[in-house]
This record gives structure tokens, sequence and C-alpha cells, in this order.
């Protein structure tokens, strides 16, 4: 089932040939996770979305409200089977009009739902092995940290690492630092202090990312700093971690020739969601 601009039906009526997301990448998403009948996080997704589509000029809808929003993706999911928890996916795209100029500025949404069978966060202790994916960048713009539907550089890099027998790929910037995982951003311990590269190098601005620097700041028990990573910071670090909404916190314990602890993660796994 799928909720396109307010109806509910098992198919969208969207022509792909006159659709600016399909297009031109014209479109924004937001990916959320429910568990009973609850959006997690949902007002720092709200608001992360209002103002990617201000970025992107989209025009906002007067009833694009919070509880508009909640409403439509509630709508959807007790139209579809039970499930202990969601994947939902919001995309907002405009309307079919022009070439890159577009015609307006008006946009329609989908929602759609993927179903999790497990409706808490689990910490993975397996191993994780993770390479640098170098055959193409993400510049250090704005637009980079923007959930769009251009993800070129993160379908690629996932790929390369399903051909190489990876769990994931580090993603770098065209300064040749650290950005991002393919699906998540990156944390890294060392010397007692947790570092995450600031969104000016091209990360998405994370909603789990940013829980866990709320939590870090506010526990005032460790450093927490935004600020750029290069590759050799990597071989250095004590402990690697990734964040996003659907998986919660997943440890790195291999990169290359170095192995990670996973000490501290487990530990920010427990406080953030025991």
């Amino acid at each position: 089932m799928i909720n396109f601009n307010g109806t509910i039906s098992e198919h969208s009526t969207i022509n792909i040939e006159e659709n600016r997301g399909f297009l031109y990448g014209d479109a924004l998403f937001e990916t959320l996770k429910v568990t009973n009948n609850s959006i997690l996080y949902f007002e720092d997704h709200y608001f992360r979305l209002m103002a990617s589509m201000r970025m992107v000029r989209m025009e906002i809808p007067m009833n694009f409200t919070m509880d508009f929003l909640q409403a439509e993706i509630l709508k959807l999911i007790n139209a579809s089977n039970p499930a202990p928890a969601y994947r939902i996916r919001i995309t907002v795209f405009r309307k079919f009009g022009g070439i890159y100029t577009p015609q307006t500025q008006d946009i329609d949404f989908l929602i759609t739902l993927k179903t999790l069978e497990n409706p808490d966060y689990q910490y993975n202790k397996s191993t994780y092995e993770v390479e640098l994916y170098k055959d193409f960048y993400i510049p250090s713009t704005g637009l980079a940290s923007l959930k769009t539907n251009n993800k070129m550089v993160h379908i690629t890099g996932s790929i390369f690492a399903q051909e190489n027998d990876y769990q994931n790929c580090i993603l770098l910037n065209t300064d040749k630092n650290v950005v991002e995982t393919l699906q998540e951003n990156l944390f890294m311990l060392k010397d007692n202090q947790v570092i995450t590269p600031p969104l000016s190098e091209g990360c998405c601005n994370g909603i789990m990312r940013k829980q866990v620097i709320k939590h870090l700041q506010k526990t005032n028990k460790i450093n927490v700093i935004e600020q750029p990573i290069s590759t050799f910071d990597l071989q250095k670090a004590d402990e690697l971690f990734m964040t996003n909404v659907i998986k919660g916190i997943q440890p790195i314990t291999q990169f290359r020739k170095k192995t990670y602890t996973t000490h501290f993660s487990q530990t920010l796994f427990e406080e953030l969601f025991s």
C-alpha cells in the first residue's frame, strides 16, 4: 500500500516519464522508523524535511504541518498489514513541468512503507569490515547534506562493497576527508574524544547523529567534537561506529589491518536504547 497525496491505494498513479524526481533527481526524502504507532524522532525528521524543502526552493503547502504528515503516515500504516515495526519513506518532488528550470515549485508527496521484524534496536557484535570507496567523491557543499534522490555515489559504493565482500564502505569528499558510510553517519573514538565530520564536509544531517551528539554533550562524560577526519586518523582510532535511525548504532570492527574495540559504542547503545 502507498499514500500518494493523501490517497491510499495499492499502486500510485505517477507517470514515470512525467516525474521530476525520476527525470532530474528533483526530490527529497525522509526515512523514518515507526514502532507501536509511534514515529521515532518525528519532530527532528519533520523540521529537517521543511528546512531541506526551503533550501531547494520547493513550495511548502499550507497544510503540510507536523500533525498532517503524522496523520498521513498513520493512515497508511492502518491500511496495511500489521507488523511489529515499519520503515517509512516520505518522498516529496516538484510537480511535472519544465526541464532543468521547473514550471512550478508546487510539490506532490508519496509515502511508502516496508515492514521490520524487530521494533527494538539491536547491537550487532559480529565482525563488521569496511573499506574506503574512492571511485567517486562527495562534494563539500550544502546540498550534499540533504537527503535527495541523487545517491549515485552511495549506490556505486554499495556495489563495490558487495563485489568485494565488505559490510560497508567509507565515503570521502573532494578534499579526500572522511564523510560518512554508505547509509550512516560515522563517529570515531580517539584519545578519549568522540569525533564526527561536520556537515560542512558533506555528510548527511543525520537524525541519529543528532541524538548521539546531544546525549554525549548532556552526559558530559566525554568530549564530542565535529571536525574533519582524515583516512590516516582512522588507523589511529580506538573505535569506529556508525549511526542511522533504522539501525541505531553499528560498531565497525575491522578496517584494513586495524581491529577496533567496541566497548564505548556498546555502552552508548545501552544508554540510548535500554
